[in-house]
C-alpha cells in the first residue's frame, strides 16, 4: 500500500503504472481533506528533522541503509509515539494482538 496526497506525480499514469509493476495498492487522500495524510505527514516530519536534516549522505545507498535503519530499528521498535499510549508501534501491535 502507498498513501499520499493528489499531487500531479502521484496522479500520473508512470506513476500508476509502476505501482502495478510493484504490485501496489495505491491510496490518496480526498480532495481537499488535509487530515487523510496527517499521519504520514507526522512520519516524514520526524524522518527529517531526526535522521535527514542531520545527516550529509556520501552515496545514495548509504542513505537508503540509514533511512531502513531508522524505521525497522528505531521509529518502528524504539521510538514512542504519543497516539500510541507512549509505546513503540512494534510493541502497541503486539499489546493488541494479546488482546484479540
Amino acid at each position: 500500500m502507498i498513501h499520499s496526497d493528489r499531487g500531479s506525480q502521484y496522479a500520473s499514469t508512470a506513476f500508476k503504472e509502476r505501482l502495478e509493476g510493484w504490485k501496489c495498492q495505491q491510496s490518496m487522500s480526498r480532495k481537499g481533506n488535509c487530515w487523510d495524510n496527517a499521519v504520514a505527514e507526522s512520519f516524514f516530519s520526524a524522518l527529517k528533522l531526526e535522521l535527514v536534516h542531520q545527516s550529509r549522505f556520501k552515496r545514495r545507498q548509504e542513505a537508503v541503509d540509514e533511512v531502513f535503519d531508522y524505521i525497522e530499528v528505531f521509529y518502528n521498535r524504539s521510538r514512542i509515539h504519543s497516539a500510541s499510549e507512549y509505546l513503540s508501534p512494534v510493541e502497541y501491535e503486539e499489546r493488541f494482538k494479546r488482546a484479540a
